[in-house]
């Protein structure tokens, strides 16, 4: 999660989305009285400081990326969401910002010589307070997905382990953009079993949606550095095959829509198809899609320099709500597809309001 969960990203801010606040205790002017001390770091701030920190920390205007894998999953699944898909997604997002914290707190000491803005290394949370709230957003992520059935449950389990294994030991080795695939593509299919479908029916979204997670992690290695345009060119050209299948391949149906494809009955056409109007939407969402991955991408790969690698890693995680709702789209669920695509304008309004625009939304 983005990273995965993305899944849960572990990337800094992108150029232009957040502001490094000044160190504490900054010298006073000259001329002026001596100040008496300030409050020790971690000491008692204003109510609206100390919200801003963890909206910082857990990266609110992201979490918009995150309800879309289980309707993602649930439209896959052939069944209509229902209250249990409500408890997956809230298990997705109680998972995905355990991993937020957990990540900032696994790199607080790196942090502090990159990234001495973020609210660990500034003193503004507590790495204790991070991660207690790691292992209470994992324990309500747990207990949401077994109030969703066993077999929610038995994918939310790995997807905990994966994300916990990604922020401790596997981030900084080669298995870490996989690891962060792994949890997307997990995060689909709790959807799935959570709504009662076939999970074995989301697989191909689940690959889908884990492909594109892949890309978005290996370009964001670079982030801090710079200086690699293969990762670029890589996510790019992914991305040009993500759109294709997405937009020209089309899927066999589940079963409870293959048989509402019956003579006289409304639904998918002949063959188990989607009618023509929901093959339309699912070409749009994935030009859209297209659209937000592939311009940034392009300009990192012409200079992969750390603002631009930084933009198209925004510009990744951005071009997953669509990419969500193009999945849904191609499994013959057009209103799920829509609810899905209405969340990036939601998500672009949070981030544009004055308290949000400091959160980096990776």
């Amino acid at each position: 999660m983005s990273r995965a969960v993305a899944p849960a990203q572990d990337t800094p801010t992108p150029a232009g989305a957040t502001v490094a606040d000044g160190p504490a205790g900054a010298a006073a002017p000259r001329g002026a009285a001596t100040p008496l001390p300030g409050p020790e770091p971690g000491a008692s701030r204003p109510r609206s400081a100390r919200a801003g920190a963890w909206a910082e920390l857990l990266r609110l205007p992201a979490l918009f990326t995150v309800p879309g894998d289980a309707l993602a999953g649930a439209a896959a699944s052939g069944a209509r969401p229902g209250p249990r898909t409500l408890l997956a997604i809230g298990s997705s997002l109680c998972l995905y910002e355990a991993g937020m914290a957990l990540n900032d707190w696994a790199d607080r000491t790196e942090d502090a010589a990159e990234r001495p803005h973020r609210p660990l290394p500034s003193g503004r949370i507590r790495p204790a307070a991070a991660l207690t709230a790691a292992g209470a957003l994992t324990g309500a992520g747990l207990a949401l997905a077994a109030g969703a059935g066993r077999p929610a449950l038995a994918v939310a389990a790995p997807l905990t382990a994966t994300v916990w294994a990604y922020d401790l030991a596997l981030k900084h080795t080669p298995a870490g953009p996989a690891a962060m695939a792994a949890a997307r593509a997990l995060d689909l299919l709790l959807g799935a079993a959570a709504t009662g479908g076939g999970i074995r029916t989301a697989l191909p979204s689940a690959a889908l949606l884990g492909t594109h997670t892949l890309a978005v992690t290996a370009v964001s290695r670079r982030e801090t550095t710079g200086g690699s345009a293969l990762a670029p060119l890589a996510a790019l050209a992914t991305t040009g095959a993500l759109t294709r299948l997405v937009t020209h391949r089309r899927t066999r149906l589940p079963a409870g829509r293959r048989a509402a494809a019956a003579p006289g009955l409304p639904g998918p056409g002949p063959a188990g198809r989607p009618p023509r109007a929901t093959g339309v939407l699912a070409t749009a969402l994935g030009a859209a899609y297209a659209a937000t991955a592939a311009r940034p991408y392009f300009h990192a790969a012409l200079n992969p320099s750390p603002p631009l690698t930084r933009r198209a890693v925004g510009g990744g995680i951005r071009a997953t709500i669509p990419l969500q709702a193009a999945l849904a789209a191609r499994s013959g669920s057009a209103g799920t597809a829509l609810l899905v695509a209405a969340l990036a304008p939601a998500g672009r309004v949070l981030a544009r309001r004055p308290g949000m625009r400091k959160v980096s939304i990776t």
